[in-house]
């Protein structure tokens, strides 16, 4: 089944290219189907690049998803266009009073901050609450997830000596889990951060069970053994340009940084980057959409949180 998303996104145009099923809302309500209602907090500044990134992954299942773009009010992005956020954006104020069966809280540039000095950290650690008896599933991805597992269990960040910066091999630590159904033995997945969390820190959270995890880039799946929140420390939307081009950003603005480690072949990034990932990402938000929100939300949202 498609994603439902409005015909004026631009996310639209690039997904019907790659040939995924999109639907608007007139096919839809010709379906006698329930969707699920997911929002994305877009936190990231290429919100259009984010958005479509996280629309392809969560196309490619058998559940019709309707998506809410969320936006922050007390910050106001500068790298996207105000009409687009206009048009295609609401705030949490505008759907307060609403629920839904998933949650995804995107990642942020702005790691070198404390959680506190960031200008809409009030706004999202009320939407971090609000989710507790509004949503049945949230996932949490790299800064996104460091700021949920700070404000809810006093969890720390950490930073690095450098940027954990490229593709790197994880495990699987148990797979008796539901989002770990399907999973090879050892998968790719990309990281893009300059901070961590560190094993030792969840250790001590009774709430808190790691699923997966890399010797180079550390802890990668927690969740809450309720699963009710996801924390994903890395970035399994990213698409192939997406390393290279931060890489070439920071290379033209005369900035510290390394190659992407194991994205081009022989770390050559005269070469076009190779793409080890696609299968884990799309396996990943397949099995939080069927097993952590289709197979436990409610018929009826307003019976969230059970």
């Amino acid at each position: 089944m498609p994603v439902k998303i409005p015909t004026t996104l631009p996310a639209r145009g690039v997904l019907e290219n790659e040939n995924i099923f999109v639907m608007d809302e007139d096919r839809a309500l010709h379906q006698d189907i329930r969707a699920l209602r997911v929002a994305i907090l877009n936190l990231m500044p290429t919100k259009i690049a984010t958005e479509t990134q996280i629309l392809r992954l969560l196309s490619n299942s058998a559940l019709q998803v309707e998506i809410t773009l969320l936006h922050t009010a007390t910050y106001e992005s500068k790298n996207t266009d105000a009409d687009h956020l206009l048009e295609h954006y609401v705030t949490f104020d505008d759907v307060k009073h609403e629920k839904f069966d998933g949650l995804i809280v995107t990642g942020a540039p702005i790691e070198h901050l404390p959680f506190e000095e960031v200008d809409y950290w009030n706004e999202l650690t009320q939407i971090m609450d609000w989710a507790e008896t509004h949503v049945e599933s949230t996932f949490y991805i790299c800064w996104g997830a460091q700021a949920a597992l700070y404000h809810k269990y006093g969890i720390p960040k950490y930073e690095l000596p450098r940027k954990m910066f490229g593709v790197f091999e994880h495990r699987v630590l148990s797979r008796e889990e539901s989002l770990m159904r399907g999973f090879d033995d050892i998968f790719l997945a990309p990281h893009s951060r300059h901070t961590e969390i560190r094993r030792e820190d969840i250790e001590k959270v009774a709430e808190l069970k790691i699923l997966a995890e890399s010797d180079d880039a550390g802890v990668y799946i927690v969740t809450s053994k309720d699963g009710r929140h996801l924390f994903i420390t890395g970035h399994s939307e990213y698409d192939p340009q997406t390393l290279k081009g931060e890489y070439d950003r920071d290379v033209n603005k005369g900035l510290p940084i390394h190659v992407p480690k194991n994205y081009y072949p022989q770390d050559n990034p005269a070469q076009p980057p190779v793409v080890r990932w696609r299968g884990h990402a799309n396996l990943l938000y397949a099995n939080w959409l069927n097993y952590y929100v289709y197979q436990i939300t409610p018929y009826d949202l307003n019976d969230i949180p059970k």
